[in-house]
């Protein structure tokens, strides 16, 4: 079977035992503040488990694309290394709430594998969970029953909490599972060593293919287990790992998932894979990683500079690294490869296909601006050896290169094993480790079980059509944040809107006649609207009246709104390519981004505005209405990739042959509402991905007015009643003297150069150009020195100037110098102490500033001490 069969085996045979297949989730989560990535199958099923959505489907099956760059076997750096672990892999499921339980599980588990499949028999091993004494769990007997009708009983393992108990998270919903492991090493090895002994001990040939987990209870914030109401399966398969088992292969990187990948490789490089270790690392690292990449631009999901976008980012210049220290690929690379992955997965997952042209093209930059990093991460590690003098990389150094410049430790050994040296590997530990532990703190979030006090099976959202509503509190708990107390409140119905889509949440109070509590934030969690508080009311038990700030909440909706008409007018000005690539709507402005690939220009933002503005004047009535999804795009509504959408959704249009969007935010009832419209900055997000912020109303206005303004100001300060034409005069006039400037300093600095020359002084194996010299032009200060330094190979030049008040230094060596080992750097430093400022630059020229000119003359007296050589 070719992998494309495998994943379509799955699924058809749980579609025959009842199951509703479901579109895998995005990989990249956006309304989860407890998960950057989805890393397991049943991410995108735990508001089901946790009670909190109604089940529709009791049944459901799906493959699910996950990433994982950390936790238990899932180090980045590892990955590509051994043949086996992924960041990106496939996750074929089946699902259970409240339906079926241990035993159709297991059943089918074994029955799709051994009867469909054809796995022999005799190489599967199974583990169930024996028990813990110290959580009063017992041994999971119904599971070893019914494993002990299908395979013999030796084949059956008592597994401990650590393999055998599952938990989401350190709270949440957790029970005991049982794994299918399979023994794929050859017959005579197999006969050596009982595979059984090399069951859960990272074996790289007998590994776990399969975990059904049976989730049955649910693990409190104080660490203590309670029995679940109902009781649900959660079934995860590796897909490469199957494809592993099927296909007869010993890796994962030589099944058909990965082999087109590196086959690409091989044929563009010239490298055979299986050849060379450190090839063979490289091109499994390419492989693995451009499907990470290529997946999470599809999903929505940049690389940037913080979190999510941060691991993509290190994902996609750590693939770039090892293309290009291991198959000396120079120039980018990767983007070629999409064209390759799309066709292999873009039918399975059709975003890959629909995003093709922008994962290229942002993959093509990111490469581009990387190995421009790569090159000076290369300079300063060789300026590093050359200077230092000592045997050992610092840890501290070594760091850097991993942390800035994207270096592997590995590869700063590499490169230090090349010169001889060692790396401090005890100091890099250490610096990793501080790293990771401010990342922990930064985002540390303690959060207490949360406290029932009224039974309420669903928190009903009223606040599209109201901004208060008579409410009760039903649940509360306390969190902790950076050592700073707040908590978290559920109520009985709510007006306040939740966080989600781009759009803020609803700020505002609850009040009853003895106190107000101010409502800091709305915020979702588990499909639940969480709203955030300072304090705890005195009576929990009270009534209370619920107020969303209003004016803040109509400035929201008018932004809200008005990226809609925004949307709508980019695609009909740039064109139908045009797609939202993210968005923020607050009260004070709104920001889009979107897919275009070339500056927007002021002629087509002018247009844009004249169409939004023109849609607002036409006081369009808003029409909202909550239709299948399927009707919601046959009526042109658009969908945007990396969202998850129900099966039932919320149609916002304004005007149907204008605006027609899947959007479950707040809006205003008429377009006329927003009032005016202005755009105040386009800029490049990434490749292809540009960026619009705008302000509306009131704050829209206020611009106008500050505009108004200033340009009264102009006329005064011109005394121009065209102070166009004023300005234009000017700036004619000051570019004629700006070029007579050049001119007078070109001939300044041409007599300064032949004076220094003419004053040269030979000290040591150098000959001294040093002066202060009466030039404020930079550009000629190092023309000057550049042209001695090249005339004179043993040059050594200092020059002093005074430039706005501030004492400046430059330092220029010849080639005959720095070949010796002296550094600029170093002695502009030295120098600029006198200055009391510092500097910096490279080995042949540098500069420095300081803030006391008064001692200009007495670093200069220095330098003419100074003997090089």
């Amino acid at each position: 079977m070719n992998a494309s069969q495998i994943r379509q085996t799955f699924l058809d045979f749980f579609a025959q035992k009842g199951h509703q297949i479901v579109p895998s989730a995005p990989m990249v989560i956006k309304n989860d503040p407890t998960l950057m990535f989805t890393n397991a199958g049943m991410n995108q099923f735990k508001d089901l488990f946790l009670g909190n959505s109604p089940i529709k489907y009791p049944r459901i099956a799906d493959t699910q694309k996950c990433l994982r760059v950390s936790g238990k076997h899932n180090d980045l750096e590892e990955v590509g290394v051994d043949t086996y672990h992924h960041t990106m892999f496939e996750m074929l499921g089946n699902w259970s709430f409240g339906d079926y339980f241990k035993k159709d599980a297991i059943n089918w588990a074994w029955e799709l594998l051994t009867e469909v499949y054809g796995i022999d028999k005799s190489r599967l091993y199974v583990t169930v969970f024996e028990g813990d004494k110290s959580e009063n769990l017992a041994f999971d007997q119904e599971a070893y029953d019914t494993w002990s009708q299908l395979i013999d009983k030796d084949r059956i393992i008592n597994g401990n909490k650590k393999d055998n108990f599952w938990e989401m998270g350190d709270t949440g919903p957790c029970g005991p599972c049982s794994e299918i492991h399979v023994d794929t090493r050859s017959d005579e090895d197999r006969a050596k060593v009982d595979g059984k002994t090399l069951v859960n001990e990272s074996h790289p040939q007998v590994i776990e293919i399969w975990n059904n987990v049976f989730m049955e209870f649910n693990r409190k914030a104080d660490g203590s287990l309670e029995k679940l109401p109902a009781q649900h399966v959660d079934t995860g398969m590796g897909f490469e790992r199957l494809c592993v088992v099927l296909q007869g292969k010993q890796s994962n990187y030589d099944t058909d998932v990965f082999q087109p990948l590196i086959q690409f490789i091989e044929s563009h490089t010239g490298k055979k894979y299986r050849e060379n270790e450190k090839t063979d690392i490289a091109m499994r690292v390419m492989s693995d990683h451009i499907r990470t990449i290529a997946f999470a631009i599809a999903d929505g999901q940049l690389p940037t500079n913080n979190k999510a976008g941060y691991v993509i980012r290190r994902i996609l210049r750590r693939a770039v690294r090892y293309g290009y220290t291991f198959l000396n690929i120079k120039a980018p690379f990767l983007y070629s490869m999409v064209d390759t992955l799309s066709s292999q997965m873009g039918q399975v997952f059709p975003e890959l296909s629909a995003q093709k042209d922008l994962i290229k093209k942002v993959v093509y930059e990111e490469e581009t601006a990387f190995l421009r990093t790569l090159e000076i991460g290369i300079n300063k590690f060789n300026d590093y050896t050359t200077k230092n003098g000592k045997k050992e990389i610092d840890g501290a150094t070594a760091f850097e290169l991993f942390d800035t410049f994207g270096f592997p430790i590995d590869l700063t050994q590499l490169m230090a094993r090349e010169q001889g040296l060692e790396v401090d590997m005890k100091g890099y530990e250490e610096n990793l480790k501080l790293q990771k532990e401010r990342s922990r703190a930064a985002a540390n979030i303690e959060a207490s079980d949360w406290i029932e006090l009224i039974e309420d099976d669903e928190e009903e959202f009223v606040g599209y059509d109201h901004t208060e509503a008579r409410v009760y509190i039903t649940k509360y708990r306390e969190v902790a944040t950076k050592g700073k107390k707040s908590y978290q409140l559920i109520f009985s119905i709510t007006p306040f809107y939740a966080e989600s889509g781009g759009q803020v949440g609803d700020t505002g109070y609850i009040q009853n006649e003895n106190e107000t509590i101010y409502i800091t934030d709305t915020k979702k969690e588990h499909g639940v609207i969480v709203h955030f508080a300072d304090k705890l009311p005195a009576n929990l038990h009270g009534k209370f009246n619920a107020h969303v700030d209003v004016a803040k909440r109509n400035a929201i909706m008018s932004n809200h709104s008005a990226t809609h008409l925004l949307h709508a007018a980019l695609r009909k000005v740039l064109g139908t390519h045009v797609e939202q690539k993210g968005s923020l709507v607050n009260e004070a402005h709104l920001r889009f981004d979107f897919s275009h690939f070339a500056k927007v220009t002021e002629a087509e933002i002018m247009e844009i505005e004249q169409i939004v503005n023109q849609k607002i004047r036409e006081n369009i009535l808003r029409d909202v209405k909550v239709l299948p999804i399927d009707e919601a795009k046959s009526l042109g509504a658009m969908a945007l990739f990396g969202e998850k959408y129900a099966d039932v959704v919320r149609v916002v249009t304004f005007d149907p042959s204008y605006s027609v969007e899947l959007c479950g935010g707040t809006h205003v009832s008429a377009t006329g509402n927003i009032a005016m419209f202005k755009i105040t900055s386009e800029s490049a997000v990434a490749a292809g991905i540009r960026r619009i912020e705008a302000i509306t109303g009131k704050n829209a206005e206020q611009f106008f007015q500050k505009e108004g303004e200033q340009l009264h100001q102009i006329k005064s300060l011109l005394s121009a009643v065209d102070p166009i034409k004023k300005l234009q005069q000017i700036l004619d006039e000051k570019a004629v003297l700006e070029k007579k400037i050049e001119s007078f300093n070109k001939q300044k600095a041409a007599q300064i150069k032949k004076d220094l020359i003419a004053n040269q002084v030979a000290n040591g194996n150098s000959i001294q150009f040093i002066s202060v010299i009466d030039i404020d032009a930079v550009d000629a200060i190092k023309t000057i020195a550049f042209e001695i330094k090249d005339q004179f190979e043993n040059a050594f030049i200092v020059l002093g100037h005074v430039s706005n008040g501030k004492p400046m230094l430059t330092v220029a060596l010849g080639k005959k110098l720095t070949d010796a080992g002296f550094s600029a750097v170093t002695l502009v430093k030295e120098f600029a102490k006198e200055i009391k400022g510092g500097g910096g630059g490279q080995a042949f020229f540098a500069t420095a500033g300081g803030t006391d000119a008064t001692g200009l003359e007495t670093a200069i007296a220095l330098a003419k001490k100074q003997v090089l050589g």
